[in-house]
């Protein structure tokens, strides 16, 4: 495939793709706005956004292994179609149950184009070339998330809020006809396996409930949700590891370097959560800021991990996954150190500092951790392994969430991530180059 062609592709799923973390952060300011329009309360509206997040995270495994049983080019178009389609109706939703409706269509899309977007990747560009693209995504996705709440409010003060979703109109339509017409043709070994549809309901009500249990607020709603988990989760890795065709084959995770590189992911995700959603507080609290100040503060924290992003893929090659990967941890370590000095301290200057450090290190190893992920699966199994490293990612943010919800105190929460990074530190020694897990697929194939 030609050099031309291929960024073409690349920027035309890239399109697609920096839609799903634009829509994730950039609807934070626009909840007050949609309260006052449908004259409901802000718990109300939350809602807007819990349904988005869980959707995105029961989807996407299943989207994964839809791409993998009917190609992922097919599973990708839908997605980028089912997002248009519901961005049209979130725009134009009379009342706010529609809009929570079109919001989890929205995620539905979301969900599935993620993965399948990345396998995509993986079946058209060199493994050499692989790490670079990954980069390119990388930061792409990372200044998406932090631009999001700034572009959002730009929007709403102009227009509305319903312009947030009518943005994503004219950027899909391009995805869309882009992709139509400039994917290439290649073989994709698609299986004709049945869908686990009881593994697909025990792994959705496993996941909802994990993520209620987090934002449950009552104690008799911790007893349920506990109950929930314990009756699921077992159900669905009994199921998994029983059936013929399962949604996740946990013989993946058979590979050191496939389970230590969606590990390092969810430790990666819970730090940099946390970073997200305690330095506004602290930064308020400790250095008496406002509020769009401590926010042009934190975007700094944004873009230097997407930048990081991008020189990581660069020094992939170079230094290979492991190092990366090790790398990542222990300026994760030094950042949370810093952070936890700051308690001590009240100077903007090292504040700046820390939060530079902090990017660095939460963007130096994704790249490395997303290639040794898909490196140990065949082609074939691309979109599952994506799906389960998204899944994985977004349980590190699920596991930040709760753990600042639990802990009292800023420096009791750096101490603890400095702790995590020292277990990321452990976790990167898995990786190994050359390995490949062999899956029931391929004894079957």
């Amino acid at each position: 495939m030609g050099s031309k062609k291929e960024w073409a592709l690349i920027v035309s799923l890239l399109l697609g793709a920096i839609l799903v973390p634009i829509n994730s952060t950039m609807i934070a300011v626009a909840l007050s706005s949609i309260s006052r329009s449908f004259s409901e309360s802000i718990a109300s509206i939350t809602w807007v956004v819990t349904v988005y997040l869980i959707v995105m995270a029961v989807t996407q495994p299943i989207a994964g292994k839809l791409g993998d049983m009917y190609g992922n080019k097919k599973m990708y178009l839908w997605g980028v179609g089912l997002f248009l389609i519901a961005s049209l109706g979130c725009a134009l939703s009379p009342s706010l149950f529609l809009l929570i409706f079109f919001r989890a269509l929205q995620a539905a899309g979301g969900a599935l184009l993620t993965p399948n977007s990345i396998a995509i990747i993986r079946h058209v560009v060199s493994e050499k070339r692989l790490p670079k693209v990954f980069g390119f995504f990388g930061l792409g996705a990372g200044l998406g998330a932090a631009l999001g709440p700034f572009i959002g409010s730009l929007l709403i003060e102009s227009f509305s809020w319903h312009s947030i979703f009518w943005v994503n109109i004219p950027f899909l339509a391009i995805a869309l006809g882009t992709a139509l017409m400039m994917f290439p043709k290649y073989k994709e070994e698609t299986s004709d396996a049945p869908l686990d549809i009881i593994g697909s309901v025990l792994l959705a009500g496993s996941i909802v409930s994990i993520i209620l249990l987090t934002k449950n607020e009552s104690s008799m709603g911790y007893w349920v949700y506990a109950l929930l988990i314990l009756v699921f989760v077992p159900l669905f890795f009994r199921r998994e590891l029983r059936t013929k065709h399962p949604i996740i084959d946990f013989d993946l995770f058979k590979s050191s370097t496939f389970t230590s590189a969606n590990l390092s992911v969810l430790l990666s995700n819970l730090m940099m959560y946390a970073v997200l959603l305690i330095m506004p507080l602290f930064m308020t609290g400790h250095f008496s800021m406002n509020t769009s100040h401590s926010g042009m503060a934190l975007s700094v924290f944004s873009i230097f991990m997407s930048a990081s992003n991008w020189g990581g893929a660069q020094l992939h090659h170079k230094w290979g996954a492991r190092r990366m990967i090790f790398l990542s941890f222990m300026l994760m370590a030094g950042a949370n150190l810093l952070f936890l000095l700051l308690v001590y301290s009240h100077s903007v200057p090292f504040l700046m500092a820390s939060l530079i450090v902090g990017g660095i290190a939460s963007g130096a190893g994704l790249t490395s951790m997303q290639v040794s992920s898909l490196a140990t699966v065949e082609p074939g199994m691309s979109g599952i392994a994506s799906g389960i490293f998204s899944t994985f990612r977004y349980f590190g943010s699920i596991i930040s969430s709760a753990l600042i919800g639990l802990i009292s105190g800023f420096h009791i929460l750096f101490i603890i991530l400095i702790g995590v990074s020292v277990i990321g530190m452990f976790v990167s020694l898995g990786i190994k180059s050359g390995e490949t897990v062999h899956t029931k697929k391929s004894h079957s194939a």
